[in-house]
């Protein structure tokens, strides 16, 4: 059987880079070991930015990215959305339509996008404006038939993820990253890649 390459942009904020993870993975690492190589052979390019609102990332997403593009392969975009819109005070409005930019230029150039959403904080006060965040995110995202990943809803009251956070100064660590990598791969990563789940 041939195995297929595919070249993955990644683009996004700290977390993305494995930030606060002592193992220097990062869910996005941790992901990309558990995808199998005999079924897709990825080769993984990682454009993070911390701090960055939706409005920078569209800025400066596609002239970095096409850089690493294979011009005569298949190439896909990993978006990795932060909280930096809420911290910020971006409008939800102008949070989508950020989005939407990315994944309307993505989509003029056939590129399949995996969206993966902002986690949780501490702050009940700051999730209740990531969660709307999130929301219209997800929505942005599957109306231009794409993949959207919630981390914060499954993860706002995870007492795992919160007592990470809590030990690291509201920085998700080992297993913070563990648990949004774990997401990841259990909500659509192998469909988008178009392989088989592999078996736990």
């Amino acid at each position: 059987m041939d195995t297929r390459s595919l070249r993955l942009v990644a683009i996004g904020d700290e977390l993305l880079a494995g930030h606060g993870d002592p193992r220097g993975l990062g869910w996005f690492g941790r992901v990309l070991a558990r995808t199998p190589s005999d079924q897709v052979q990825l080769e993984p390019y990682v454009l993070a930015s911390p701090k960055e609102t939706t409005e920078e990332l569209a800025g400066r997403w596609l002239g970095e990215a096409q850089q690493r593009f294979d011009p005569d392969g298949a190439n896909r975009v990993v978006v990795a959305l932060s909280t930096a819109d809420e911290e910020h005070g971006v409008s939800t409005a102008r949070s989508r339509l950020n989005l939407a930019n990315i994944l309307d230029a993505a989509t003029q150039l056939s590129l399949s996008a995996f969206v993966v959403g902002p986690p949780p904080t501490l702050d009940p006060e700051r999730n209740k404006r990531i969660s709307q965040l999130s929301t219209a995110f997800g929505d942005v995202t599957t109306r231009r038939n794409h993949f959207y990943v919630d981390t914060f809803t499954p993860l706002e009251g995870h007492e795992q993820f919160r007592a990470d956070l809590a030990a690291h100064r509201g920085v998700p660590s080992q297993q913070g990253h563990g648990l949004i990598a774990w997401l990841v791969l259990h909500r659509g990563w192998y469909p988008w890649l178009g392989i088989t789940e592999p078996e736990e």
